[in-house]
């Protein structure tokens, strides 16, 4: 039995069932007569109690049971409602399946988050980092579900591709050495399944890709990696009014159902944060209805309020700083916020263009506390205003044919968005740093395992 269930179960256990367990020892104190032994297998950071009485110490060697080590226990379950502990389990067999060596880095002393980056395969034994990825494992699995009751096919977007489909050139090239290219041409890791996604859509309608990309920027900010995961839903006849709803809802629903089912988790990533703002974040954000605002009526409040900033050169056609997406959904908006309508210079090619020639259907979704979480469009339907983008970019015509002609075969006008996953898992456990959101991570000059 997981010991999650066991806390889940709590008012339908029976006292002195029997019950088998396995995990790791997380603590080990007592003496010869009585020895509390604390497990943890993994399903929650909520620990199960081991009470190990008399001669069975000497008999299982309790005191040479070290932090770390994999046990598996049986024995009676003792409910103790109203203790520190909500029930005990009296040992009757315990066999040590795996000993720890004296370098085992996680102990009880206090380590520092640089620390645990150094050691990304052990980390996960800490209860932080066990709580990050039990809830960046509810996320992936209520937005997959979320997608699927919404009739949603699910496509896997290639991760080794031909094309840049951002066009911003921060592409990883796939190179296997030799004098000759593996396929025969240049080949990159993926930026993104949009591109890939837009044709199943013409199809299907409604597809979403949930994949790994890949960004060769030369960036060590706490927001960037080399490597991460992207959802990226994509909608045939949806333009922006539907598809900025749509984008709200599913995060909100995946939100919700995190802290209805982990709330242990929850819980103590709430205690770590600052003034316990966490939860109340989270809540205000899943109560307040989302606001839209032009990206022109942005750069006029902004001004307003530029001597907050470090860049106060505020006009319309700037990218905004991160600074001033916070400051906008933390301080103006006071919630969750979608930018629409930016200049089309400092948007994809891909993007379509408004009446005015100068903005395009985009939106980002900011949110307190880190900024930009979405960002998204309504794709461009004419032929030839994507080849004249094409040409304003620079950006090679004949590797994108394949995309350009998707207009030119029943095309039905899509929208769709991006949202970066690690991002997601950020603001849920208000982690700072998105290196310590993702197991393995890959950052610019620096790859571990």
């Amino acid at each position: 039995m997981e010991i999650k269930s066991l806390f889940s179960e709590l008012e339908t256990l029976k006292d002195k069932g029997k019950y088998e367990f396995e995990g790791w020892v997380v603590s080990n104190r007592g003496n010869n007569k009585i020895t509390f032994i604390t497990i943890n297998d993994g399903s929650t950071i909520d620990n199960l109690q081991l009470v190990i009485k008399n001669e069975l110490n000497e008999a299982f060697a309790t005191d040479k049971i070290a932090l770390g080590s994999s046990i598996k226990v049986a024995g009676e379950l003792n409910l103790t409602l109203g203790g520190k502990q909500p029930f005990e389990l009296l040992v009757s067999s315990l066999t040590v399946l795996g000993t720890v060596a004296e370098d085992f880095p996680i102990q009880k002393k206090e380590t520092t988050l640089e620390f645990l980056r150094e050691i990304p395969h052990l980390r996960h034994r800490t209860k932080l980092f066990k709580a990050v990825m039990l809830i960046r494992n509810s996320l992936l699995f209520e937005i997959h579900k979320y997608f699927q009751n919404h009739g949603f096919l699910n496509v896997a977007a290639p991760i080794i591709t031909s094309n840049d489909g951002e066009g911003a050139g921060e592409t990883l090239l796939v190179d296997d050495e030799t004098k000759d290219y593996f396929f025969k041409q240049k080949a990159f890791l993926g930026v993104t399944g949009q591109l890939h996604g837009e044709s199943y859509a013409a199809g299907f309608k409604k597809i979403y890709t949930f994949a790994p990309t890949f960004r060769a920027e030369n960036s060590h900010t706490s927001r960037h990696l080399a490597e991460f995961w992207m959802i990226e839903p994509e909608v045939a006849f949806w333009d922006l009014k539907k598809i900025i709803p749509f984008a709200d809802n599913l995060l909100k629903t995946a939100i919700k159902n995190t802290l209805k089912n982990y709330k242990s988790e929850m819980e103590f990533l709430n205690s770590l944060d600052t003034n316990n703002s966490l939860l109340k974040r989270l809540g205000d954000f899943i109560n307040k209805d989302i606001f839209v605002m032009d990206y022109s009526d942005v750069i006029n409040e902004l001004k307003k309020h530029k001597e907050n900033f470090e860049i106060q050169d505020i006009f319309f056609g700037m990218d905004l700083a991160s600074e001033h997406e916070k400051f906008l959904s933390d301080k103006i908006v006071n919630g969750p916020v979608a930018v629409i309508n930016y200049p089309k210079e400092i948007k994809a090619f891909y993007m379509h263009q408004n009446p005015d020639n100068k903005t395009v259907a985009a939106f980002d979704l900011l949110v307190p506390g880190i900024g930009e979480l979405i960002g998204g469009s309504q794709r461009e339907a004419n032929y030839d205003k994507l080849i004249q983008r094409l040409k304003e970019l620079n950006i090679q015509q004949e590797p994108l044919q394949w995309y350009l002609d998707l207009r030119r075969f029943g095309y039905a006008p899509t929208s769709g968005f991006g949202i970066g996953f690690e991002r997601l898992v950020m603001y849920v456990t208000g982690m700072s740093n998105i290196r310590d959101v993702i197991p393995y991570p890959r950052v610019s000059g620096q790859i571990k395992m």
